[in-house]
């Protein structure tokens, strides 16, 4: 099995006055190439936990996270944000798009920390907001735009360099049913078509539904 990153005992706990929280116990898994990965379960039941630790946005109490067979070491902080910038993009349930700026623009913003060209950056940012159906809209700002695209958009800023995973955190709660449907079949399709690898943090049965694997947790 080719595996992007694989957890193994991990541990996660969170501490409220004398009250101790235990979120994950002795939690191993392999996340593969390819994978559409749904992170599944009520409140409270280590979603969040769980897509944030795969993100290294938090650490595990123990355990040990491998990413392409390399161990990664928490405490390095500065590796952590270069690992995150090459490896990884990012799926917000609140889009996070620059109002001042064209989709083209969001698309693009990212783009120029890394050595890029500037004709390089526009063809990436363009080639992936073509990938997700708004090639009519690049030049449009988000107050222009319906939740659906807005959330086009904030996909696309985060395939447009191909990552190895893609961490999406409730990305339809913020969509009528409508969108958000079309919003799972566009990362379905991107999982299929563009081959791109997603672990999606969700409550929403449609999400689950479509997950090649299902990680229940909280039970």
């Amino acid at each position: 099995m080719d595996s992007i990153i694989k957890l193994n005992n991990i541990e996660k706990s969170y501490t409220n006055g004398k009250v101790k929280n235990q979120v994950l116990t002795d939690f191993s898994w392999n996340f593969e190439r390819n994978c559409f990965t749904v992170l599944a379960g009520p409140s409270g039941s280590g979603k969040s936990s769980l897509l944030n630790i795969l993100a290294t946005l938090d650490r595990p109490d123990s355990g040990i996270y491998i990413l392409d067979g390399q161990i990664i070491n928490f405490e390095k902080k500065k590796e952590l944000t270069r690992l995150r910038k090459e490896n990884f993009g990012f799926i917000f349930q609140s889009f996070n798009l620059i109002p001042v700026l064209s989709a083209l623009e969001n698309v693009e913003l990212p783009l120029t920390l890394f050595k890029y060209r500037e004709k390089e950056r526009y063809t990436m940012a363009e080639e992936a907001l073509t990938l997700v159906g708004l090639r009519d809209k690049i030049n449009k700002r988000p107050y222009e735009m319906s939740g659906g695209e807005q959330q086009r958009v904030a996909i696309a800023r985060a395939i447009a360099r191909h990552p190895k995973i893609i961490f999406a955190d409730e990305p339809t709660a913020n969509l009528d049913r409508k969108n958000a449907w079309n919003i799972v079949h566009l990362m379905k399709d991107l999982n299929e078509k563009e081959g791109l690898s997603f672990v999606i943090a969700s409550h929403d049965e449609k999400v689950i539904q479509t997950g090649k694997e299902v990680i229940q947790l909280g039970e």
